[in-house]
């Protein structure tokens, strides 16, 4: 599965956000070419803060693998990840990270930090960003003007 297929999942995910009113993100993980957890928000119906697709997927993606490192693993997602989670994924040793949209006002691994990338930490997996940026972009700007 390459990483346009993969994203075309994880924005499938991501909508099935929309179903409980929270924010359109989705996110897969990928061993040996295929998906082994995929997620979305769950903010909303688990009132819970850290309930970020990424998080919810790395997690389902260490129990499937019944190990916590996931070096040999692809997080795809369709925003940017946030601080909290671009921390979770170097703690999950993530092997390579993929992400659609840009986040301008919190994104952890390019727009206003660059976590994956900082020399001062053990792990610095290689990251793909705008794969279906455009798509992901406008599930959140749609999102966010129903709101207004």
């Amino acid at each position: 599965m390459d990483d346009v297929e993969a994203m075309s999942i994880a924005l499938n995910e991501a909508r099935r956000a929309l179903e409980h009113d929270d924010v359109p993100v989705g996110a897969v993980v990928l061993h040996d070419g295929r998906v082994i957890a995929a997620r979305h928000n769950e903010r909303e119906t688990s009132a819970d803060p850290t309930a970020h697709a990424e998080v919810l997927a790395l997690r389902d993606a260490a129990t499937a693998l019944g190990r916590w490192r996931l070096d040999d693993c692809t997080l795809v997602v369709t925003l940017e990840p946030c601080v909290m989670c671009a921390g979770a994924l170097l703690s999950a040793r993530i092997g390579r990270l993929v992400y659609g949209a840009a986040d301008l006002k919190g994104g952890a691994t390019a727009s206003l930090y660059n976590v994956c990338a900082d020399p001062r930490l053990n792990h610095n997996p290689p990251v793909r960003h705008g794969v279906s940026a455009a798509e992901s972009t406008e599930l959140l700007e749609t999102f966010f003007a129903s709101r207004r």
